[in-house]
């Protein structure tokens, strides 16, 4: 099997949002999490707790982001762009 992108799931402080997903994105994410569960030889999570790891490692991957942050004057991960 080939290694996921996302692997165990830190438990953080959590800050508490609301977001709608399509029902596609929705299956996939419960597909997601049984396939992490199975690759840990554990029980899937609950598919909301992928959520914030995978946003967090599309931004930490994404090239076009980094350079715009960059330019902002290099703010730390807790200060918002927009500010």
């Amino acid at each position: 099997m080939t290694k996921l992108k996302l692997g165990s799931i830190e438990d953080d402080k959590p800050v508490k949002l609301t977001v709608e997903l399509t029902a596609a994105v929705h299956r996939n994410l419960v597909a997601y999490a049984k396939a992490i569960g199975h690759e840990g030889g554990q029980a899937a999570p609950e598919p909301t707790k992928l959520i914030a790891p995978m946003v967090e490692r599309f931004m930490a991957t994404d090239r076009a982001f980094a350079k715009a942050r960059r330019n902002l004057g290099g703010r730390t991960s807790n200060q918002p762009i927009g500010n």
